[in-house]
């Protein structure tokens, strides 16, 4: 299962999200759902830093299938939160349409 965390303020701030393993709805290389998460992760990234220009910190381990993006100033741009509720919104689609036991997308408050 892929795990995505989502970390924000009480007050509704983003400052940070996990990504952790492996979908396992397919094998290896034919994983939809896997590629799926994979994309909308890595794109998001890819925006917040090439688009919007973001400070973040990102730590990542391919094999493991982890990733982590800090956002390093706040509060984030406007279209830095845009381009996180897009993730959300994909996430929880992708969650709705292949269940919790490949992608399990939770909130966190700090």
């Amino acid at each position: 299962m892929t795990k995505i965390s989502i970390y924000k303020t009480k007050s509704g701030e983003y400052q940070k999200f996990t990504c952790n393993g492996h979908a396992g709805y397919a094998d290896y290389g034919k994983d939809i759902v896997c590629a799926a998460i994979s994309i909308l992760v890595i794109n998001t990234v890819n925006s917040l830093e090439e688009i919007a220009g973001e400070a973040i910190q990102v730590d990542a381990d391919e094999e493991a299938g982890r990733i982590s993006c800090t956002f390093l100033r706040q509060p984030l741009k406007e279209i830095s939160s845009a381009f996180m509720d897009s993730l959300i919104l994909g996430l929880s689609q992708i969650e709705a349409q292949y269940g919790n036991e490949h992608c399990k997308l939770t909130f966190e408050e700090v």
